[in-house]
């Protein structure tokens, strides 16, 4: 049951996770995929150990970059490419416009979730799908919009 959380986060992306139930641990909302070697040590109430894959807040699931790099690799997750000022507008925390995606790769609905990833290959974060890509004539309107950048963490520390 605790790998159903973070499976169903990658089925929105049109990847299919594999996950040993055995080694996924669940402490305090948050996810960890352990080895068998550290599982052994654990205790239930551990701070963190093994791969951090996300956590839960108000019934809602966060991944972890971490998890999101796991997604990344699989040849058939949602995914789309941006340009280089694109993808630094978007790890600024802004939404992306239909003119700025180069090309897109898997399912792309409305409503679903896609991987932003930069000319170099590597993603940059993730953001839901407003408007369909290919049916949308308008070049000028937000095509996809920003759910979770690696901008985040630089934002998060300059409000402390």
């Amino acid at each position: 049951m605790r790998a159903k959380t973070v499976v169903d986060f990658a089925l929105q992306f049109g990847v299919k996770l594999s996950l040993n139930e055995e080694l996924l641990v669940q402490t305090d909302g948050r996810f960890f995929l352990l080895n068998s070697q550290i599982k052994s040590l654990v205790k239930d109430n551990f701070f963190y150990a093994g791969t951090f894959l996300g956590k839960v807040k108000n019934s809602k699931f966060f991944p972890s970059f971490t998890l999101l790099s796991m997604i990344a690799k699989q040849q058939e997750a949602n995914r789309i490419l941006v340009d280089r000022k694109v993808g630094w507008l978007f790890i600024c925390g802004r939404d992306i416009f239909k003119k700025g995606v180069m090309r897109t790769y898997g399912k792309i609905q409305r409503n679903s979730h896609v991987l932003v990833f930069n000319e170099f290959g590597e993603c940059l974060g993730f953001g839901r799908v407003l408007a369909g890509l290919e049916q949308q004539a308008d070049k000028n309107v937000v095509a996809v919009a920003n759910v979770l950048d690696v901008g985040d963490f630089l934002r998060r520390e300059r409000d402390l």
